[in-house]
């Protein structure tokens, strides 16, 4: 079976095709600024140059039309017919409390989503947008919902819980949620297969590290605690986000500022982080270039940002009374070898040995704990296509199977 797997944004949609036989990538590609001037679909098949075509795109819908387009090019497309495709996978960020699996998208499916939307308005609608286009485009196509609050979904009352008053989670929601699922489960998988230890028996610490990053506890396979909270702000010291704060600094940023409503919010979520620490970039690469260089804000942005990662591990082994390995994953996590080494750096009572020259490795699979380290380390790089694919052909096939049945 092959897969199209569908990732959209306000204002862009991320796509691949894989070919599920052997879960090999066929292709992928880039939309950029839908609905604007200046419209683009950057597409790429295995092995060939990918090329750029610059043309107009009003919505999503014709924005799924140039996708579709391009993946039966005759020189870089992947099918000669749409039919070739079984299934489209579509990665949703928000499913609330509704949904703890992946799952077939029917019109139940596309209600309660719509019901979601307020707690993820950036996010849901043009996931949404995404899915009903495709629907209009490919009817009769399977479509399968893959959705990153999922993975949280086992935590226990006592880690998603706010304290605030408690008619507040009853009539609007108001929970941790926690995001980026579809990473933390690829990866724990992965460390399983790595470690060759059934994942029933592991506790793993997943750090999800990159301009939005966050950190999950597993055990047993199941997320018993995540970093980020109701919205993807909180948790982590991120690029531009601030992650934990005293909620009492949004008011008197409010009132010392005279700001307007939403400011704080836009602050909080697109000036501060490692951006908002060093003035200079939220991109990891120009903060180390800086910080070599001596700038000493530069500096400090990194060790915050080490120091919450470092917190939350030490939070998550006491939570799960010890823990079998931590993962790195994500652009910051997959390839950045200093910070790896000042996250892990003298935390040998907690049985974490680096070994640096193990570290010293950049986007592959690789354990880079030293041989005496009680906890195993990690590096492992995220795929959430593939599992949102797997997902999809999984759910298509299991629904095939039973309708076989009858």
């Amino acid at each position: 079976m092959k897969v199209l797997v569908i990732n959209c944004g306000s204002s862009s949609l991320k796509y691949q095709v894989l070919d599920m036989t052997n879960e090999v990538l066929e292709c992928k590609g880039l939309v950029e600024r839908i609905g604007m001037d200046g419209s683009v679909i950057t597409h790429e098949k295995t092995g060939i140059d990918k090329f750029r075509d610059v043309t107009p795109m009003a919505d999503h819908k014709d924005a799924i039309g140039h996708v579709l387009a391009a993946i039966q090019d005759p020189e870089h497309g992947v099918v000669k017919d749409m039919k070739e495709i079984g299934a489209v996978g579509h990665r949703v960020v928000h499913a609330g409390e509704k949904y703890a699996k992946s799952l077939l998208i029917t019109d139940d499916v596309i209600k309660a989503l719509e019901e979601c939307t307020q707690l993820a308005p950036l996010h849901n609608p043009p996931n949404l947008l995404g899915i009903a286009a495709c629907q209009e485009l490919m009817p009769g196509t399977p479509m399968v919902g893959v959705f990153d609050t999922a993975f949280h979904q086992t935590m226990p009352p006592e880690s998603y819980i706010y304290a605030i008053p408690y008619e507040f989670y009853q009539k609007h929601g108001i929970r941790r949620y926690g995001f980026h699922g579809t990473s933390h489960r690829y990866v724990a998988e992965r460390a399983s297969d790595i470690l060759n230890v059934n994942l029933d028996d592991l506790k793993l610490i997943t750090c999800h590290l990159g301009n939005g990053a966050s950190v999950s506890a597993i055990k047993r396979g199941r997320c018993i605690d995540t970093s980020m909270g109701f919205t993807p702000l909180e948790g982590l010291v991120m690029g531009t986000r601030s992650g934990d704060i005293d909620p009492a600094i949004v008011t008197y940023m409010r009132e010392c500022e005279n700001l307007d409503q939403g400011v704080a919010n836009e602050i909080l979520n697109k000036k501060s982080g490692v951006l908002g620490i060093s003035g200079i970039s939220s991109d990891f690469r120009d903060l180390e270039a800086a910080a070599e260089e001596g700038n000493e804000r530069a500096q400090l942005a990194l060790k915050v940002f080490a120091h919450k990662v470092r917190f939350y591990i030490g939070a998550y082994i006491a939570e799960m009374n010890g823990c079998d390995a931590i993962v790195f994953t994500a652009g910051v996590g997959e390839n950045d070898i200093g910070m790896r080494d000042i996250i892990c750096n003298d935390l040998g009572n907690l049985g974490i040995k680096l070994d640096v020259v193990k570290n010293r490795v950049r986007g592959k699979e690789a354990i880079i704990s030293r041989d005496d380290s009680a906890v195993k380390l990690i590096l492992i790089p995220t795929n959430e296509e593939l599992m949102i694919a797997r997902d999809t052909k999984d759910i298509v096939e299991g629904v095939k199977i039973k309708q076989n049945r009858y």
